[in-house]
């Protein structure tokens, strides 16, 4: 089994539902759960003209490939009605394979680890509230490290429902 962590994020509709569907889904079709993380609010990131985005960040342990799991999210986000109209535009669910233990992969299809960590505060926030000890398999260094020299100004906040 190897221990696959996976990113969600949603601005359209009914977010916080869509999170808990993708990470219902990622259960039903990937793996078994490790951990989850809080959910956070952040604001748009790459294309800001939109809505906020709620973030997770989760653990599954799994005996599927890299590649099957990449199968399995971009299923998963199709049921979910994800339309891929514009990069970073709004979106009801995306999900991001992060890392798969310490696999190595450099695709036309998919980067491990994803390339674009180390860049995101929204991703770094709640990875690190589980995971801030995992090494990047290529820089050598924790989420934690990686979060503190993190560029990205984006405030992240633990997302508080107004029910």
């Amino acid at each position: 089994m190897e221990l696959a962590i996976i990113s969600s994020g949603s601005n359209l509709g009914n977010r916080l539902l869509h999170l808990k569907l993708a990470l219902d889904y990622v259960k039903e079709k990937i793996g078994t759960l490790d951990l989850s993380s809080n959910v956070y609010q952040t604001a748009a990131w790459g294309k800001t003209d939109q809505p906020d985005f709620l973030n997770q960040v989760f653990g599954v342990y799994t005996d599927l490939n890299p590649n099957a799991i990449m199968d399995e999210l971009l299923k998963i986000e199709l049921l979910m009605g994800r339309k891929r109209v514009e990069k970073w535009g709004p979106r009801s669910i995306d999900l991001d394979l992060l890392y798969c233990g310490n696999q190595l992969i450099q695709n036309e299809r998919l980067t491990l680890p994803h390339p674009e960590i180390a860049n995101r505060r929204f991703i770094l926030t709640p990875l690190c509230e589980n995971y801030s000890t995992l090494l990047h398999p290529i820089l050598g260094i924790s989420q934690q490290k990686l979060l503190e020299s993190c560029k990205d100004e984006g405030v992240v906040s633990i997302y508080k429902s107004d029910k």
